[in-house]
């Protein structure tokens, strides 16, 4: 019985997913598609933080890695089917490559090495212009078309379609990967360390993967992003962002990839729509202070608390 609250809830966000196109404008449609793609980087951030057990500030990078491969794959004419893989796969790599030494902190230095991760993508971001366009960014990007054969997707609603539905496919494979044996190895190794290492599991090896996961969910964040606004610059991959991705987990909840979205886009909607000029931080900063007191566990942990 405790589950029909829980599929109520999905079917109405569902429908009300399906509804907007028909009820909102341009602008409404392009910022809800901005947050599916910050809700991957939060996603990403989750499944490291709390899942995983790995605070981290260094998911910005991945996502970096994502959107500036999607832009120069828009530049050679591929469709967005090829630039989500490619910056998905771009993205693995290079999370591959820093999990090497991620995975072996823990806690603070954990923070502290994903921050630094973060900070020298974003430094690289701002100097190697041949790649990125330096501080002015890559720039006119063509319209992403979905599939071959489609038409350049320069509306609200189809970039709507096309962000939101990428966003939920790589959301539900994570969360029915997090639900498989392999999430439960996961979550043993954020519990306890010691019992899973004496257990004879490869701790180092199912962080990796994990954080290579990571990595690739915020890379196709990245490729939705430079989708939907067709730019990307270093202020979009900066330590700002990393931090209002944590500030987004926080709200929704560690450890649920659901929450991290939602938390993201109660984000956006303080720092873009309900914000006076100049008091976005003021209003974010107190929106913290609230999640922490009144909602301990994130928005997510509103069911269970209900259900105890």
């Amino acid at each position: 019985m405790k589950k029909w609250p829980t599929l109520a809830a999905v079917a109405a966000v569902l429908v009300t997913l399906v509804v907007l196109p028909f009820v909102l404008r341009n602008f409404a449609l392009l910022t809800i598609a901005r947050v599916a793609a910050l809700g991957l980087l939060a996603a990403s951030t989750a499944l490291l933080t709390g899942t995983a057990g790995l605070p981290t500030l260094g998911q910005v990078a991945p996502y970096a890695v994502g959107a500036y491969t999607a832009g120069h794959l828009a530049h050679a004419g591929a469709v967005g089917l090829v630039q989500i893989l490619v910056a998905a796969a771009a993205a693995a790599v290079f999370a591959l490559l820093t999990g090497l030494a991620v995975v072996r902190t823990r806690g603070t230095v954990c923070l502290m090495v994903t921050l630094a991760v973060g900070e020298l993508t974003a430094i690289a971001a701002d100097q190697w212009k041949s790649v990125t366009g330096g501080t002015d960014g890559m720039a006119r990007v063509p319209a992403v078309r979905a599939f071959w054969g489609g038409e350049p997707m320069l509306k609200g609603v189809p970039l709507y379609v096309y962000a939101v539905g990428t966003a939920l496919v790589v959301l539900v494979a994570t969360w029915l990967m997090l639900r498989t044996r392999a999430g439960a190895l996961v979550r043993g190794c954020r519990d306890n360390e010691e019992r899973m290492r004496a257990s004879g599991h490869r701790v180092g090896l199912i962080l990796l993967l994990t954080h290579v996961w990571a990595g690739a969910v915020a890379g196709v964040g990245g490729a939705l992003l430079i989708a939907v606004q067709r730019y990307v610059s270093p202020a979009d991959v900066g330590f700002e962002v990393s931090a209002l991705t944590l500030l987004a987990v926080v709200i929704g909840g560690a450890a649920s990839l659901w929450g991290a979205v939602a938390g993201a886009g109660a984000v956006v909607a303080v720092r873009d729509n309900l914000a006076p000029a100049g008091q976005a931080p003021l209003l974010l900063g107190l929106l913290f202070v609230a999640a922490v007191y009144v909602l301990p566990r994130g928005l997510a942990g509103i069911n269970r608390r209900r259900d105890a």
